[in-house]
């Protein structure tokens, strides 16, 4: 039962669809940004070298290695998170719609495009329309 502000959802497969390639794309990118963080932070590393010869600075330039790569770490582990869920929204996995729904609450913190996936997934993942395409059984499942 729809309530009197919940409209339909226009053609609700393709909606899920493009969160699923959203996922995707989202996920790529932050891959990409953090495998080039990992570069700053071999670089910052590279540093500490020269800094412990310079005889100063090796404490700065550690901290910062270490940063870096702390960071870069954890956006591959997300952007693998959202290449994950992603396509396996995509090919409406029940499980899926929930793991969606987790990482689009967090992504409404990373503003601006984080924020607008995570809207546009909730919206779509929360709607009835949404959700009954998560509860269909599989075609090519086992019985």
């Amino acid at each position: 039962m729809k309530g009197p502000h919940a409209p339909a959802l226009r053609n609700p497969d393709a909606q899920v669809d493009l969160v699923g390639v959203l996922f995707l794309v989202w996920g790529g990118l932050t891959i990409l940004i953090g495998a080039s963080t990992l570069a700053l932070g071999f670089a910052a590393a590279s540093l500490i070298t020269a800094a412990a010869d310079a005889g100063r600075g090796g404490f700065a330039a550690s901290l910062t290695a270490a940063t870096f790569t702390l960071f870069a770490v954890i956006a591959i582990i997300w952007g693998a998170g959202h290449l994950l869920v992603g396509t396996q929204v995509r090919q409406r996995r029940h499980w899926s719609r929930m793991g969606a729904i987790l990482l689009g609450a967090v992504d409404l913190l990373l503003l601006p495009y984080g924020t607008a996936l995570g809207v546009y997934a909730l919206w779509v993942l929360l709607h009835e329309d949404g959700k009954r395409l998560f509860d269909r059984p599989l075609p090519d499942a086992p019985v």
